[in-house]
């Protein structure tokens, strides 16, 4: 049974609030509204996919509005939240272009902070009383 908060619709302001809680720790707005099963789920998934992608070698990308493409992977990355200002803090996530796994890094971090935008729209679909 889910609980009752998840099914109710909420106040334009705690809609706002959960979807912010839900991008910067993935899994929060989830557990937020109740889907405790789902929030554990998405949490431990996307933050063990950022990690591995770090793990492999993998690259935050930088802002840079000249090359469009990698601001595009650089906003993907910011999309994991607090591990991506984790990671930034402990200088990790430089990238090692010559090690066989560094494409395969880049895409677990960049999936993993698409995937979170993902689970922040379904946030917001069960807080709209939607789903």
């Amino acid at each position: 049974m889910r609980a009752a908060a998840a099914d109710r619709t909420q106040t334009p302001s705690t809609l706002y609030l959960i979807c912010a809680a839900a991008w910067f720790v993935p899994g929060a707005g989830h557990l937020w509204l109740g889907r405790r099963q789902k929030g554990i789920v998405f949490l431990v998934a996307l933050t063990s996919m950022f990690a591995f992608g770090l793990w492999l070698e993998g690259r935050l990308f930088p802002f840079e509005m000249t090359q469009p493409l990698v601001a595009l992977a650089a906003i993907a990355d910011l999309g994991i939240g607090c591990p991506y200002f984790v990671a930034r803090l402990m200088g990790v996530g430089a990238g090692q272009v010559v090690a066989i796994t560094y494409e395969y890094g880049n895409t677990f971090i960049i999936a993993a902070g698409l995937l979170n935008m993902l689970v922040v729209l379904d946030v917001f679909d069960i807080a709209k009383g939607r789903k």
